[in-house]
């Protein structure tokens, strides 16, 4: 059992601290033929799963061109070169699939009843 803990003890990555609805910006290696490349994804995140391991994952939402993208990265992928927190906002659910039928940043806008009188 050692050999088993060591091992995914090495695959594991340092990244910062986030939850669901932290907007962040993932740096991801792209091979594209003999070439590599990094490419940005600035999106919303909207599920963790799997817990903080080495199965753990991450899906990130944006919205490019009027439609809705997701990515689902594993957390600790040797292709996430890095990874920046650009947003923290308090969001009240571990899962914020509704977002995908709200548009814009509706589910973090907070109202204020003050300012609509």
């Amino acid at each position: 059992m050692p050999i088993i803990k060591h091992l995914t003890d090495t695959q594991l990555k340092q990244l910062p601290d986030f939850k669901p609805g932290y907007t962040v910006r993932v740096h991801q290696k792209i091979r594209e033929g003999g070439k590599e490349r990094v490419q940005i994804f600035e999106g919303l995140v909207i599920a963790r799963k799997g817990g903080a391991g080495v199965n753990a994952t991450f899906t990130v939402r944006k919205i490019s061109s009027g439609v809705g993208v997701e990515r689902i990265y594993p957390l600790h992928s040797p292709n996430i070169v890095k990874m920046e927190v650009t947003k923290a906002p308090v969001v009240r659910k571990a899962k914020l699939y509704y977002v995908r039928k709200l548009q814009d940043n509706a589910p973090r806008a907070r109202k204020n009843k003050a300012a609509k009188k």
